[in-house]
């Protein structure tokens, strides 16, 4: 209620509105969690109420007058309206109204190297997580970062799906955690090694007073979960005690590139124990949640300073393994 009138929750109000509400739906259903749809929904549906659009199917001087580029807009947004139309008009075809697509820009993006982080520095990081003092604020995220951080190289795992973890899904006793809020939209389950166990159990009983079978793993101790941005300003700090310089915006090392590390020392350990490429590629990729071996070779990026054996075992294998990053929205 607001201001005595019941609010609608109709979103679109287009010739569309339908196909819109049904397309966002199709887009979560299949896994992507991000609202991007949802927004060029909008836009898209103001936009054809402005053309007095009144014919279901999407005609190519439709779509070439939406995807046509706007004052001060960056190449990158001028590709993602395109490559919007471009799928809402393979979405209606499917759904029996032919519609025309058109020709994708040239997409603009920044090559990004992700920061790999030496044994040493991640220890360096992990102990100033450890010094940060406590303080009488119940809201502060300072209790969750040595369980967090040490989660995040231990696991791999995303830092939503972290933080989206719940109570009931961390089996401390067993040494197992259950993924169900994953990019992919797959549940999985990862193994935890005994340090790590024991760091967690610490962290919980300093909020096992406010915690209960519903609530998020990792919480502030007044019970809220914590959110991903307040993290990485913590992240931020903990680089600059520990003596990692942050190139600025968009340059790293940012905290996405935990995952990066733990895939490529993960893969090192396993190739040093003995283990074939052949093997430990599609154990890594399985940990990490992706559907294929292609979706790995994201995340693991090795450096020749580093490891140059490695380096030459895995060409001889996949020459794929090594492209350069680009900056993605839902990375």
């Amino acid at each position: 209620m607001k201001g005595g009138m019941i609010m609608s929750k109709q979103r679109y109000y287009g010739i569309y509105a339908q196909f819109l509400e049904n397309f966002v739906k199709f887009k979560q259903n299949i896994g992507y969690q991000g609202n991007y749809t949802a927004v060029w929904s909008t836009l898209f549906d103001k936009f054809t109420i402005q053309r007095k659009e009144t014919v279901i199917g999407i005609t190519k001087e439709l779509a070439s007058q939406w995807g046509q580029k706007r004052a001060n807009e960056s190449e990158r947004t001028m590709y993602a309206r395109v490559s919007f139309i471009n799928q809402f008009s393979a979405f209606l075809t499917d759904s029996g109204y032919p519609s025309q697509q058109i020709p994708m820009p040239k997409h603009y993006r920044r090559p990004y190297l992700p920061y790999i982080f030496t044994r040493e520095e991640m220890y360096s990081i992990f102990a100033v997580c450890d010094k940060f003092p406590l303080n009488t604020n119940m809201r502060s995220t300072v209790v969750v970062l040595p369980a967090l951080i040490r989660f995040l190289y231990g696991t791999g795992v995303r830092i939503n799906e972290a933080l989206a973890l719940k109570a009931k899904d961390v089996n401390l006793e067993e040494n197992t955690c259950i993924i169900r809020d994953s990019k992919n939209g797959k549940e999985r389950m990862i193994a935890i090694s005994e340090s790590l166990s024991e760091v967690c159990q610490q962290y919980r009983k300093t909020v096992n007073h406010v915690s209960g079978i519903s609530d998020y793993f990792f919480i502030r101790r007044n019970g809220e979960k914590c959110t991903c941005f307040v993290v990485y300003q913590w992240f931020r700090k903990a680089l600059y005690k520990a003596g990692i310089p942050h190139s600025g915006k968009g340059h790293g090392p940012r905290l996405h590139d935990i995952r990066h590390t733990f895939s490529v020392h993960a893969l090192a350990k396993m190739s040093e124990s003995g283990l074939d490429l052949y093997y430990s590629l599609p154990i890594l990729s399985t940990f990490l949640g992706h559907q294929s071996l292609e979706a790995t070779d994201k995340y693991v990026r090795l450096t020749s300073n580093m490891y140059p054996k490695l380096i030459h075992d895995t060409n001889n294998i996949c020459s794929y393994i090594f492209p350069v990053v680009e900056i993605n929205e839902t990375d």
